[in-house]
């Protein structure tokens, strides 16, 4: 195989984000003040600690919105070729609708989808 192209690609890439990081730290402003260390610059100190743990609640809960959020994402594509593509495309997105509502169900009934 012919890796020149991915070689081009990647040192490309690298040269980009080098480029990028060089000319963000010459013109880029500075500050030095002690208050930049604080986690809030409001110039109101902090009182307790700044880190609280969230519920896991949040966390599966945006699991489940990026789940869904994807699929959007994956039909938009499939309606553009649905009429060119024919009885196998319905059938294949018909079988990933019924997986992803099969996972909502089971969230639904184990009860992740409400805030406690």
């Amino acid at each position: 195989m012919n890796f020149t192209l991915l070689i081009t690609v990647l040192l490309t890439a690298l040269t980009l984000v080098v480029a990028a990081y060089i000319v963000a730290k010459l013109i880029g402003p500075r500050s030095y003040a002690k208050v930049k260390g604080e986690p809030y610059e409001s110039g109101i100190p902090t009182r307790g600690s700044s880190w609280l743990p969230l519920g896991v609640g949040f966390y599966l809960f945006a699991i489940l919105f990026l789940m869904f959020d994807v699929e959007t994402v994956f039909l938009y594509p499939w309606a553009v070729v649905v009429k060119e593509t024919g009885a196998i495309a319905l059938l294949s997105i018909g079988f990933f609708l019924v997986v992803l509502v099969l996972g909502l169900a089971y969230a639904w009934r184990k009860g992740d989808l409400e805030w406690k």
